[in-house]
């Protein structure tokens, strides 16, 4: 038998209504009140102020918390958006120590990446605690305004950090491949892929060798074992489909076809035909060709934009100019006019240096006006700073490039792998830097312009230092025309 309905009284079916609306509106209010901290705490945690500068980071989180606390108990606006604001005053002041902190810091930064690579806080979990710890404590040292502090505390962190690297190279890295080999030859490996298997084992032995010549130098090493412990796998992959090939009876024919459709398929998705009659080249060729062809022109659109956002900054400015002072409204015009030429006039120079280079000569690069010309084609021996013949004819022509701005200064920069200590690495990319800059002021005599030389080591790569390929990348000579305007 049913219950009868309870009659619920005018008063509360009121209070219920009224609750409704409340409740399904309480989401889009929140977003719209929490949006300006919600985008200010994505940007910081982009720059990683978690990390960086750790007390305004800790401060801005207590008051987002405290805010969603009065959101939650139906506080009133007015405190909420208190709270809100404090939130983004303390966030953008971790912003702005995070820009100090990467230039005050660098070292520890990269001691840090360095030992998260190796799986330090895995595999040297104590010494990575202790390394944290002293980060945070440089960190909130240079929030609070003391950089001698600051830099003391980082290079306690750094030392932590080599530390736990070191521990997690030999933990992990040595031990895991050393395991992986024994496995691999206990499972005949060595026969189906005899060559991969004993590339592994040397890089191994390399990696321990180097380590032990120069414990302070962990890059090498470490790069070195991840890249013995690829190869076991590497091997255990070639022995794995050599003994399928042989249980299924497929032929040498057979693989070189089923080889060959990854390329094809890579060359339909950009419109190229794949073509394998006299092997791999042609193909490979035109897919690398069609892959720089879109960087370039992903570069050049990128600095279109950057070019046409400040224009609208610039012509803000002027309208805000002329808005405070009618009465300068002309010179402000004439400035603003006379910036703008400066401008199109780079871009017009930069254009014709740009068709001075092959691609294995240069890639010319813009930042704003600033011009870079990165010399591709140019090598050293290792170890060394002198200048090749082989190299004199792209320096004549940078000596051209530069010529197109008139009253331009000009800095020469040498960068370095990360293969090698902190110290050589700087010293040598100095070396290399200067050789080129007293190169070049010689053979331009008295049209030489305004010249100076600096080298960053190993501390701006451009690429990917755990690749052959990419160390290659880095090691590099930049020649930066700063044009006058």
């Amino acid at each position: 038998m049913c219950r009868p309905l309870r009659m619920i009284s005018a008063f509360t079916l009121a209070i219920l209504l009224f609750a409704l609306p409340l409740t399904s509106n309480a989401q889009p209010l929140k977003e719209s009140l929490f949006a300006e901290a919600e985008q200010t705490m994505a940007a910081a945690k982009k720059a990683r102020a978690d990390l960086l500068a750790p007390k305004n980071y800790g401060k801005a989180l207590e008051h987002y918390n405290k805010a969603e606390k009065k959101f939650d108990n139906g506080d009133s606006i007015e405190d909420i958006r208190r709270e809100l604001k404090q939130t983004v005053d303390y966030l953008k002041q971790a912003l702005d120590a995070t820009k100090l902190a990467e230039v005050t810091l660098t070292p520890t930064i990269q001691a840090r990446e360095d030992a998260e690579k190796a799986s330090a806080p895995q595999y040297s979990a104590k010494q990575w605690a202790e390394a944290e710890k002293k980060f945070a404590e440089a960190a909130t040292e240079l929030e609070n305004g003391d950089v001698n502090d600051a830099r003391k505390k980082g290079d306690e962190a750094v030392a932590r950090y080599r530390e736990a690297e070191l521990n997690a190279i030999k933990s992990y890295l040595f031990n895991e491949t050393r395991q992986l080999q024994r496995s691999a030859d206990e499972n005949k490996v060595q026969k189906y892929a005899p060559k991969t298997f004993a590339h592994s084992l040397t890089l191994l032995q390399q990696a321990e060798d180097a380590l032990n010549k120069d414990r302070y130098d962990t890059d090498r090493p470490r790069i070195m074992a991840r890249e013995a412990m690829y190869e076991a796998k590497h091997a255990v992959y070639i022995a794995d489909l050599i003994s399928n090939m042989e249980e299924r009876k497929m032929t040498t024919e057979d693989l070189i076809l089923a080889s060959e459709s990854p390329l094809e398929r890579i060359a339909a998705s950009i419109d190229v035909s794949a073509e394998f009659d006299n092997g791999y080249k042609k193909t490979t060729d035109m897919i690398l060709e069609y892959i720089v062809t879109e960087h370039t022109k992903s570069e050049r659109l990128s600095q279109e934009i950057s070019d046409r956002k400040q224009n609208i900054v610039d012509l803000e400015q002027h309208i805000a100019a002329l808005e405070a002072k009618l009465g300068g409204a002309k010179e402000e015009e004439s400035i603003l006019r006379d910036r703008i030429r400066a401008q199109e006039d780079v871009r017009q120079k930069f254009s014709q240096v740009e068709t001075m280079f092959g691609q294995s000569e240069a890639r010319v690069l813009r930042e704003g006006n600033i011009v870079i010309i990165r010399l591709i084609g140019m090598n050293f021996e290792v170890g060394q700073s002198t200048i090749r013949p082989e190299h004199f004819e792209l320096l004549s022509k940078i000596e051209k490039a530069i010529l197109v701005f008139p009253g331009a200064g000009v800095r020469v920069e040498g960068h370095t792998d990360s293969y090698g200590s902190d110290e050589s690495n700087l010293k040598l990319s100095q070396d290399r830097a200067e050789a080129v800059r007293l190169y070049l002021a010689a053979n331009m005599g008295s049209g030489a312009p305004n010249m100076t030389s600096v080298g960053y080591g190993e501390a701006r790569p451009i690429a990917n230092n755990e690749t052959k390929d990419g160390r290659a990348t880095n090691r590099r000579i930049d020649i930066v025309i700063l044009p006058h305007m």
